[in-house]
This record gives structure tokens, sequence and C-alpha cells, in this order.
């Protein structure tokens, strides 16, 4: 990753990292009203909002994943299998539908929703903006994440969701999959019809957009998903880590057979 914004960028922006935090989130400000986001989300979304210093610690601590596939399997998938069977029996109904229109099968689904988050349990508390913010400030990954503190305040914009209500991961992962904001823009479904896309709290949404991912990234229905198939390479789209991607198949095989 680049250590600065680009020249462009900086000419038409206060630089990431200037002394002043409060002069980069105005310049901020200035630059979402002219992409057409309300100044009621701007306001609301925005006034107030510091650098959060743990989350800086947290991106510049970053270790390389290191565990062996058998170490992260064999930490993850045991203890998630029963309830990964009942939440497939739970969902029975609407991971159908799902699959009738995305083409992606429950397991799989199923298994990302237990690796991300538990099932919906541990979806984060950081403060989404405020991470965001820090990181867009910040001149490790500008760029990069001045983008997806636009989409996040898109997201409000549109209705989804409060400023209050986003919260999740230190990287500005929402939801119970974890989307990035500019993957919540781009692939959320509003799949119960109640006219949100609430990656926070419907399971029929959050399934059904993980769905929409995979299959934009090629998902071949009826085709299998190990290592060596047709679908493995789109688990690698979700994450790119092979150890992270051959436990996903890993685990919806097993919950293939499950009882």
């Amino acid at each position: 990753m680049g250590l600065a914004i680009s020249t462009t960028a900086a000419q038409a922006a206060v630089p990431c990292g200037a002394s002043n935090f409060q002069s980069w989130l105005d310049d901020f400000k200035t630059e979402a009203a002219s992409k057409g986001i309300s100044q009621a989300t701007i306001t609301s979304s925005l006034n107030g909002v510091t650098v959060d210093q743990s989350v800086l610690s947290r991106d510049h601590s970053q270790k390389v994943f290191s565990q062996s596939f058998e170490e992260f399997s064999g930490r993850m998938v045991p203890p998630r299998l029963t309830r990964g069977a009942n939440m497939l029996k739970q969902y029975g109904s609407v991971l159908s539908r799902i699959e009738d229109t995305y083409g992606v099968p429950g397991e799989v689904l199923v298994a990302i929703w237990g690796l991300e988050t538990d099932f919906g349990v541990n979806i984060g508390k950081f403060p989404t903006l405020r991470s965001l913010a820090t990181l867009a400030y910040d001149c490790r990954r500008a760029e990069l994440f001045r983008g997806e503190l636009l989409d996040a305040l898109r997201i409000i914009d549109r209705g989804d969701l409060s400023p209050a209500e986003m919260h999740g991961a230190w990287a500005g992962e929402i939801g119970q999959t974890q989307f990035m904001p500019s993957n919540y823009i781009k692939f959320a479904v509003d799949f119960d019809a109640n006219g949100r896309r609430d990656l926070l709290r419907s399971p029929a949404d959050v399934l059904a957009s993980t769905a929409n991912f995979l299959q934009s990234y090629g998902w071949q229905k009826g085709k299998d998903w190990q290592p060596g198939s047709p679908n493995f390479p789109v688990l690698q789209q979700w994450n790119k880590s092979d150890v992270y991607a051959k436990t996903v198949a890993t685990f919806a095989t097993q919950l293939a057979h499950a009882p």
C-alpha cells in the first residue's frame, strides 16, 4: 500500500496526517457534500468525531496471518459446527430462496457467517465512522479509507443504518458477515423486503447479501467449493487468505454432511 495519498488528491484536499484533524475533517465534509451526500447525514455522522488512537495502534501493528490451515480450522470449525447445523435448519426456507436466487448453497453462507461473527454474536463494538475517519486521516492507506468513509455516509443517506447503529470491527467492517462500506453499497440487498438493507440485524439480508457478493465474483451453481474446484477461487475473493478460504470450504462441507 502507498504511504500517502496521491499528488492529485493532496492538491485537492487537506493532506492526510495534517497537524489539525478538525481541518482535515472539515475538508472531508465539503468533499462529501460535493458528492451529493446530504448535509443532515454529514452533520449527524461526523460532528464531534475524533481520532481513535486504538485503531491506529491496531492498524500499525497488524501481523501477517501465519496460522496453518490445520491450526486455524481446528480452532474455528469444531466449536461452531453444532450451532451452524442448527442455523442451517432454522433458516432453511430463507436459505433455499437465497440459493434459488443467487445459486449459493446455505452451507457456504452459514460457514462464512459462523467464521466471521459467530452467527452475528460478535459483530464488533468500534464506532464505524470514527474508525474510518481515523484511517482516512492516517497516511498509510488514506485514499482507500477516504472512499470507505464516503460509502459509509451513503449507507446512512439512503436510510439503511443510522450513525449510532454503525459499529463493527476496528477497520470499518460492518454487519454479521463483515462488509466494508464499499461492498455494503455494492452488494447489500433487502431480502426481507422491509425497505432497509440491514446487515446488522436481519439474517435474511445478511445471508442474501453474502450470496450476492459470491455470485458477482462468479459462483457457479451446483459446483463444488473445495480447493481445485470451480468455486474455490470465489471463496478466495471473500478472503484472500488461502487458509481462511480452505476453512470456509471445510466448514461448509462438514455442514453439508451434518445429521
